[in-house]
């Protein structure tokens, strides 16, 4: 997609467009049902919006934090995020970090306190936030102990194991892009978008 589109439909009058086109450009894997969530800052004043752009669709949300005019927020579909921290290795690897996986809203709590802890901090972001993100946990284990250097390929995440199945990820994650901004371009609300999922 042509920079120069991305940057017109971000830099637009319409503040509600904007942040739908926001949403959409970053949120695609998640709209179109191959993702179970996705994180992204928000301009502090929109966050009224979200409730009402999401409406009609089975997506929620929570805000992780607050600093001046940002928020941090993450979007998910509550029981394809469920099911995927159930998995085995996220749910051990959630509970070594001191998550209590009992359920979704205990864990999202968890996940904003570790946040705001790190913020404080000036510590940027927990790294355990791949894992809500679907990043393989292997590549979070290794990340953390490579201090983010070495990497095999770098796109979504960096890569330390099995580059193959990443890059199949990744072409899988730009053709939802793709789909997903496509479609708001021809006029379809982000309901329209998210419940043509590419299943």
């Amino acid at each position: 997609m042509p920079v120069e589109v991305i940057s017109f439909l971000l830099s637009g009058e319409d503040k509600g467009k904007r942040l739908q086109f926001q949403i959409i450009l970053q949120c695609a894997p998640l709209l179109k049902g191959i993702k179970a969530a996705c994180i992204i800052n928000i301009d502090r004043q929109h966050c009224g919006e979200i409730e009402g752009i999401l409406e009609g669709t089975d997506i929620e949300y929570k805000i992780l934090m607050v600093k001046e005019e940002k928020c941090l927020v993450i979007f998910y579909r509550r029981q394809e995020l469920s099911i995927y921290l159930e998995n085995n290795e996220v749910r051990e690897y959630l509970e070594h970090c001191g998550y209590v996986c009992q359920n979704l809203e205990k864990v999202l709590w968890r996940l904003s306190a570790r946040v705001c802890q790190y913020c404080c901090r000036g510590a940027g972001f927990p790294h355990e936030m791949g894992a809500f993100l679907e990043y393989p946990v292997d590549d979070v284990k290794a990340f953390i102990e490579q201090e983010g250097r070495g990497e095999l390929l770098s796109g979504y995440w960096k890569v330390y194991h099995n580059p193959g199945k990443a890059l199949m990820t990744f072409h899988a994650y730009d053709k939802a892009r793709t789909s997903a901004v496509n479609e708001f371009l021809t006029g379809r609300s982000i309901k329209e978008i998210a419940s043509r999922a590419l299943y």
